[in-house]
């Protein structure tokens, strides 16, 4: 698109009102909750996301000036989906026990990776846990039914999300973080590459399950287990990355 034509968008939205913009916009509410309900648990609601959305795309409408430098639908896009992300956060439909069988399979991860010296095998993972093979992998899918979260929210204790950097006033928090994304960094370009292509296909490109067990040729029940496995593999790899760090 031409200068002209991006001055001529931005004269067009910035000359109609709140109401207007929330108008035409609308249908993007639902086209970006549909969108992450493929991402997410049966038990999350289409109408809980897009009542937040609207919300999200309201507080656009109020706020938005073209000197942002991107078209409404642009910047709409990103504040609907942003408060449907925080919607999802407020819930966790996980039981704890989840949570603690998560924990005991990013801890085995590890404890076979330390003793091996080598990428943890499905098998070993399992023994180390002392349950069978189709156990481990229900634990996996388990542990994949949870809250939605991007990898680059992982914190410093490899727990799920990582608070707002600007909610500390001690400015070596930036440092530590800055830090740990490194070490996250360093571990997914470690990750098995099954397990690395999966993450990429779905945080990268945006594919839900199913479109990337299409890609792999395997079930949409088989690349829940391997996304799971990839996140408890970060999440043992990086459980002593302070002390990497400092030695």
């Amino acid at each position: 698109m031409t200068l002209a034509k991006h001055l001529g968008a931005y004269q067009q939205t910035s000359a109609r009102t709140p109401s207007q913009l929330v108008e035409e916009q609308a249908p993007l509410v639902k086209k970006i909750a549909l969108h992450l309900m493929a991402r997410l648990p049966a038990s999350v609601q289409l109408e809980d996301l897009m009542q937040a959305g609207m919300i999200g795309l309201l507080e656009a409408a109020q706020r938005y000036t073209s000197g942002k430098g991107a078209t409404f639908e642009t910047y709409a896009g990103i504040r609907i989906r942003g408060a449907m992300v925080d919607e999802i956060r407020k819930g966790d439909w996980v039981p704890r026990s989840v949570h603690r069988n998560a924990r005991k399979i990013a801890a085995a991860i590890k404890t076979v990776e330390d003793r091996t010296g080598r990428e943890a095998q499905d098998v070993e993972v399992a023994e180390e846990l002392g349950i069978d093979l189709d156990e481990y992998h229900a634990s996996l899918s388990d542990a994949n039914s949870g809250r939605l979260f991007s990898l680059d929210e992982l914190n410093e204790s490899g727990e799920l999300p990582l608070q707002e950097a600007e909610a500390s006033d001690n400015p070596l928090d930036g440092i530590a973080s800055n830090a740990f994304r490194r070490n996250l960094a360093e571990a997914i370009d470690g990750l098995p590459e099954r397990e690395k292509l999966v993450l990429s296909l779905y945080y990268q490109e945006e594919l839900n399950l199913k479109e990337i067990g299409a890609v792999l040729g395997v079930s949409e029940s088989r690349v829940s287990q391997i996304h799971s496995q990839a996140a408890l593999r970060l999440r043992g790899r990086l459980s002593g990355w302070q002390d990497d760090e400092n030695n």
